[in-house]
């Protein structure tokens, strides 16, 4: 399916999140900066991942654009009005087009509130249906995703982890939103029931053109679900590259790393494997140059100091980006 400006969903630009910090009594707050400068577009139908270690922005990135959070910078476009700095009550009307799957379904769902009121709960709130449409709808959504009629009067606890994780994406579709934000949704689910539920969403997307924002560090997943992948490091993107292309030909030393240690049933598809030496910097203290560089096996003087910019790659052998000042000649 082709792709243009008219079926970009979301377009997001130098979105940044800073949050102070307090380092203890008479000491000077800190600035963490989770989101450093962040830039991507989303296109109906399509599934943009986001990947990287804890505590790389992932989630940030999430609260961001569900509006759950304010960016402290940056625009966040959602149907040509921006998100960041929109009033209340355009808010409220582009959450309705912006929903939500969280990694944990049991901890997501109201344990006293049946099934069928969880799905009719977004109706209630954001429509003037009547009970018998909103039921009707309710019931409808759960044979979508796979839950048969009795479900509707169950609790929580009565489901299983796969079940559970179909009643939060039923929840999240019942008001046929344009963006479902993913935030690890299959990571706590057994392996045998991930598959069941990544086919489920795709098959979902197949159907309504809804986009996915899939944000996991899980990259075999995201091998099988994506079409386009953000590579984050420390707040920045350091990588923005087809799916194809990205587990092709990384050009960023994190990204290959990250694709070193994905087991891979295809041998030919298998690269040697990369131990980053180190951990992932405080936020609160990031090294200069390229944030990346203590852990980087080809860092040169030049990365201590200079911050690379994300750009193509002059090569001609990509059409990706990468924040790397040397991802010609390591590639």
């Amino acid at each position: 399916m082709s792709t243009s400006n008219t079926d970009i969903v979301l377009d997001a630009r130098e979105l940044a999140k800073h949050y102070s910090v307090s380092q203890g009594f008479m000491k000077p707050k800190a600035v963490a900066r989770a989101l450093d400068g962040v830039s991507f577009q989303l296109h109906a139908g399509k599934t943009l991942a986001v990947v990287g270690e804890s505590g790389c922005g992932k989630s940030t990135l999430a609260r961001q654009i569900t509006m759950i959070e304010t960016p402290t910078s940056g625009q966040l476009h959602l149907g040509g009005v921006d998100a960041a700095t929109a009033d209340d009550a355009a808010k409220k009307r582009l959450r309705q087009e912006v929903q939500m799957v969280f990694q944990n379904p049991f901890g997501s769902l109201n344990p006293r509130k049946k099934i069928g009121h969880a799905l009719e709960e977004p109706l209630v709130i954001n429509t003037t249906l009547g009970k018998a449409e909103r039921e009707e709808k309710a019931r409808a959504m759960m044979a979508r995703v796979g839950l048969r009629p009795e479900h509707h009067q169950r609790y929580p606890h009565m489901f299983s982890g796969g079940q559970r994780q179909r009643v939060a994406i039923a929840r999240a579709l019942m008001l046929q939103p344009k963006i479902v934000v993913a935030d690890e949704p299959v990571s706590a689910l057994d392996v045998s029931i991930q598959a069941q539920v990544l086919n489920l969403l795709m098959d979902l997307q197949e159907e309504t053109r809804v986009a996915y924002v899939f944000i996991s560090h899980n990259l075999a997943v995201v091998e099988l679900i994506a079409d386009d992948v953000l590579v984050m490091y420390l707040g920045k993107v350091v990588e923005q590259a087809s799916k194809k292309e990205l587990f092709a030909m990384p050009r960023h030393p994190y990204t290959r790393a990250l694709l070193a240690s994905t087991p891979r049933i295809d041998k030919s598809a298998r690269q040697t494997r990369q131990v980053l030496s180190g951990e992932l910097p405080s936020p609160l203290a990031p090294p200069p140059g390229c944030a990346f560089h203590k852990r980087c096996p080809y860092a040169q003087e030049r990365c201590k100091v200079e911050v690379p910019t994300l750009r193509q790659p002059t090569d001609g052998k990509t059409i990706g980006l990468v924040a790397c000042h040397f991802a010609e000649t390591i590639a």
